[in-house]
């Protein structure tokens, strides 16, 4: 079975179709991109698929649940965990804190229990404090656990998010151009991480990037995006070197 399958999918704001029949099955352990020119609605995808915007029409299945029209955090809880173009952290509070937010999906206790901090907190607490510094190890970041998010570097931030997301424990990651910003090296670094992650965790990705080495550097499977509507999908070689690609994305 398909960890997801999209049919069809699509929706319109004001009378502007943004995104129209829309479709993608990827299987579980793939690494998957999701290109095309800016303005393409890749990012619509990405808000379409984690309850952000409500499609028009379509349907979405997540390892054969239906979870179109459902609400972000119900998604969350389903498998789905994102990161953004724009890193959205919690600046001001530490990089293992960050990472226990994330953690909440599976481990909790009541309000009364926090604030009379009952046994229950104390050993929860500890439970999270554990896994998150497991977490910050993977991604090399276990001797800032005590910083600001803020006062990382901007690569070690990409990390962070990435770490933060996998805490909710997904099904299915999608990555929001995790390269922007990054200089060469940076990208080379993010490359090994995202390949980490995927066989280390045993994790699905889906991931929209502009950075062509690093699409092809990592993704099996591309689907091209352009004005809202597929141009074409399949093998990463194939698709790369597809004349609609080359004309529509690279601009040649």
């Amino acid at each position: 079975m398909a960890l997801l399958e999209v049919k069809e999918l699509g929706i319109s704001f004001g009378g502007l179709r943004a995104v129209d029949d829309f479709h993608m099955t990827i299987e579980p352990g793939e690494l998957y991109g999701l290109i095309g020119p800016n303005g393409a609605g890749k990012t619509t995808v990405f808000n379409l698929l984690t309850g952000v915007y409500k499609p028009t029409d379509g349907y979405i299945l997540l390892d054969g649940e239906n979870i179109t029209g459902k609400k972000t955090i119900e998604i969350n809880q389903h498998g789905i965990a994102r990161t953004f173009q724009n890193i959205r952290l919690f600046n001001e509070l530490t990089v293992l804190d960050n990472v226990k937010v994330g953690l909440h999906n599976h481990h909790s206790y009541s309000t009364l229990t926090g604030i009379l901090r009952l046994p229950k907190y104390y050993k929860v607490e500890k439970e999270m404090d554990e896994r998150a510094m497991e977490l910050l190890k993977v991604f090399d970041l276990d001797e800032e656990d005590a910083y600001k998010a803020s006062n990382l570097p901007y690569g070690k931030q990409r990390k962070l998010e990435i770490a933060r997301a996998l805490a909710t424990e997904p099904k299915l990651l999608l990555l929001d151009e995790p390269a922007a910003g990054m200089n060469p090296q940076e990208t080379q670094e993010l490359m090994n991480t995202i390949r980490f992650v995927r066989d280390e965790f045993h994790m699905t990705i889906l991931l929209i990037e502009h950075d062509m080495k690093l699409v092809s550097g990592i993704c099996e499977k591309l689907t091209v995006l352009n004005f809202g509507q597929i141009l074409t999908e399949g093998e990463t070689s194939e698709v790369l070197n597809d004349p609609k690609v080359i004309t529509a994305y690279l601009g040649e």
